[in-house]
């Protein structure tokens, strides 16, 4: 009896070492997913609020490259957007591709991956607005798929002679309800997609191996994601990997998380989340919350998270989901989700 014991115990033990050689390539799998997973933000008031005084402090209070004090961080992308004949005012304009492709190269030379987000108007487009660029307003669809054409196509060309191949492509900006409305709407399925196929094919024609991102809000609401995504599959839409913003915080996490687990495996494509804040009165919140969302994103194989505009001073514009204090010019503890 004792004897059959020792067997057992070697059987066991030769189990253990059989299973741990086993489970070695799978760790470190997971470790890599996990050192790929990225951590960014989108920093494109940067030059505008550089222009008006403003500098950002590290957390020891010494005045600092915002590049190197989001690197500090584990932060290694930022997420730029770019708008097609934009107003000079400082929170609701520039970000014209000549600014924002200089702004690229900047993050480029910090060492930085590039995200590129197309917003295919003058000034803000989001779930609720789409309003095309002026330039474009009185064009029918075929007039547009042209314009469409030659301002990706260009625009991207002017990102590349500053020398910086995007790490994405983003084609427009919380597009539930469609692009340049009413011509892309996604009542209007057909052209909708096209307007869209277009953006992407010129994408792939300047940057062939660079990813190219549709982009969803409101993942809480899940039909709304999925109307969208299933008129852009159906009428032959083409992208690589579907971006999501939440602002999600605490309780409601997890919910939102459930829903980009079931748009990833549902439609066959990565997700990331390009858009993520919260209250800048409730660092630890925040920091809360956006840890949950990385921790949840890598459980299932989500790309990365981007945090939206964290530098923003509310004195700034009064934008109020920042994550950088405006009396001391610190980052708060908001910043620590990412570490």
């Amino acid at each position: 009896m004792r004897r059959r014991t020792v067997l057992l115990g070697a059987a066991a033990g030769a189990g253990t070492v059989a299973l741990g050689a086993a489970a070695a390539p799978a760790q470190a799998e997971a470790q890599a997913q996990a050192a790929a997973f990225v951590r960014g933000a989108d920093i494109s008031w940067m030059p505008q609020m550089e222009a008006h005084g403003y500098y950002w402090n590290n957390s020891a209070g010494v005045r600092q490259d915002l590049f190197a004090i989001l690197k500090g961080y584990g932060i290694t992308a930022v997420s730029l957007r770019t708008w097609v004949n934009p107003s000079s005012d400082p929170a609701n304009g520039h970000c014209g591709i000549e600014e924002t492709a200089q702004l690229a190269q900047r993050a480029k030379n910090a060492g930085m991956q590039v995200l590129i987000g197309f917003h295919f108007g003058d000034t803000w487009n989001s779930a609720g607005v789409q309003n095309p660029p002026a330039a474009w307003a009185a064009m029918n669809y075929s007039q547009m798929l042209d314009a469409m054409y030659d301002y990706v196509y260009h625009s991207c060309n002017v990102i590349k002679y500053y020398g910086v191949t995007p790490a994405w492509v983003k084609i427009g900006n919380e597009t539930n309800s469609g692009i340049c409305k009413p011509v892309g709407s996604l009542s209007r399925p057909d052209q909708m997609t096209g307007l869209l196929n277009a953006a992407y094919d010129m994408s792939k024609k300047v940057f062939p191996s660079t990813p190219v991102l549709v982009h969803l809000a409101q993942p809480q609401n899940l039909s709304g994601v999925q109307n969208f995504l299933n008129a852009y599959r159906d009428n032959g839409g083409k992208w690589d990997i579907t971006g999501l913003s939440s602002y999600a915080q605490g309780g409601n996490v997890p919910g939102v998380l459930a829903n980009m687990q079931t748009i990833q495996a549902g439609y066959g494509k990565p997700v990331m989340q390009v858009e993520y804040g919260g209250p800048v009165g409730k660092p630890a919140q925040v920091r809360d919350s956006l840890r949950a969302f990385i921790t949840g994103l890598q459980g299932f194989g989500g790309l990365g998270t981007f945090f939206w505009e964290p530098e923003g001073y509310p004195s700034f514009n009064s934008y109020n989901s920042s994550a950088w204090d405006d009396s001391s010019r610190r980052p708060t503890a908001a910043m620590d989700g990412f570490i």
